[in-house]
């Protein structure tokens, strides 16, 4: 390994062991059960915040994953607590899939279906089924993938669309959250969508989730990506686009999940082609997604020349993977070079070496934000905990 690769992988091996202490002492919820809804900026818990899907469905794909990589039950405890709360409290017994948030006592009350939640319980699931060998676990990721497949799959147009009533009905407001455009198919979800097949088709070797994997790399090779070799990420249900802004992290984070989405699927023509695009998405992104300081920018909308500069922790995760695969592709030591800048800004900026875990975000002088969250409906161990197991996987 590469000197500069290998700086990256021994600092991330020690932040995985970070990361999963804090997790296992900071979020197990002792007294409702399963793991609290959040902690604040200062590690205090916050008293009977409602319990999201994509929490949960993180934390079980966090330390399944951790399982598998180190091959280990020490954290099977905490895997089998995680599966039980989502089979109890967040399966739909009566319509199917998992509803998006319950109070903190366990009752749902938002109980939309969000595909890009059907899509984490589907990832999780698969994870969890790999470490457990728990045959209704993934029956339950396959029934999940069906109801996806009937109800979002749309058969006219192509694609996923985002969002559903409970019993699956069309639903008027499809936000994924407030900061998203209300538009029937985004970016975001197809890349969830496309992670989790991934991660089932390495576990059920079905013809037809197949098909929808290599529809799914497609539309990102014909839909997602633009001329300039970023992905675009709003657009009605025919298409039509609907946003101009470009969202760093994603970009860089789709250049490593479509190799991976080719790699298991084993079609050396789209492999072929998601490595190429892969390259061309990790040098644009080093070319406007990078500040000075070694950190990784928001966002940018070339239609109104606005930016984002705050600097969230995730993006920075995934940054550290997608110009590692870009080496892997190219053997140029530029995309190390640059991975050590984040690394760097990572350690130095965005890890909160008094209480743990990884700051939320960072404003343009690397000063944290001290009204987000540490754990929350959004703020999981998964981006980070994947970036130390994937660069740490042989």
């Amino acid at each position: 390994m590469h000197k500069k690769a290998e700086i990256v992988s021994n600092s991330l091996a020690n932040e995985l062991q970070r990361i999963l202490q804090y997790w296992s002492s900071e979020a197990i919820d002792e007294v409702n059960g399963g793991f609290v809804g959040e902690r604040d900026h200062n590690n205090k818990l916050v008293k009977n915040a409602s319990k999201g899907i994509i929490l949960n469905s993180r934390i079980l794909w966090s330390f399944s994953a951790a399982s598998n990589h180190y091959q280990t039950n020490d954290y099977i405890g905490l895997c089998e607590r995680s599966y039980q709360y989502l089979k109890t409290y967040f399966k739909d017994k009566q319509y199917g899939g998992v509803y998006w948030e319950l109070d903190a006592f366990g009752n749902p009350i938002n109980t939309r279906k969000q595909v890009y939640a059907q899509a984490f319980m589907i990832y999780a699931l698969s994870e969890y089924y790999m470490f457990s060998k728990d045959q209704e676990a993934l029956d339950w990721a396959i029934e999940i993938y069906q109801l996806v497949e009937k109800y979002a799959n749309d058969h006219e147009f192509k694609g996923y669309i985002e969002a559903f009533n409970q019993d699956w009905s069309p639903i008027e407001d499809m936000r994924l959250s407030d900061k998203d455009a209300n538009e029937a198919k985004t970016m975001n979800t197809h890349l969830h969508v496309l992670e989790a097949y991934t991660n089932l088709y390495k576990v059920y070797k079905n013809e037809g989730l197949k098909e929808n994997l290599i529809e799914l790399i497609n539309l990102f090779f014909t839909k997602f990506l633009n001329e300039n070799n970023n992905l675009n990420l709003f657009f009605d249900e025919q298409w039509q686009l609907k946003s101009s802004v470009i969202s760093f992290g994603h970009d860089i984070e789709t250049a490593w999940l479509l190799i991976e989405a080719a790699k298991v699927i084993e079609d050396q023509y789209l492999l072929e082609e998601t490595e190429r695009i892969a390259v061309l998405i990790a040098d644009k992104f080093m070319e406007n997604g990078i500040d000075v300081d070694g950190g990784v920018l928001n966002d940018y909308d070339p239609k109104t020349g606005k930016w984002d500069t705050d600097k969230h922790w995730w993006p920075q995760a995934e940054a550290l993977v997608g110009l590692r695969y870009a080496y892997n592709i190219t053997n140029n030591e530029k995309y190390l070079s640059k991975s050590l800048e984040i690394l760097n800004f990572i350690e130095t900026k965005i890890l909160d070496h008094t209480n743990g875990e990884w700051f939320w975000r960072v404003d343009k002088s690397g000063v944290p934000y001290t009204n987000e969250c540490k754990i929350g409906m959004w703020k999981a161990p998964y981006h980070t905990s994947r970036a130390c197991i994937v660069l740490n996987s042989k």
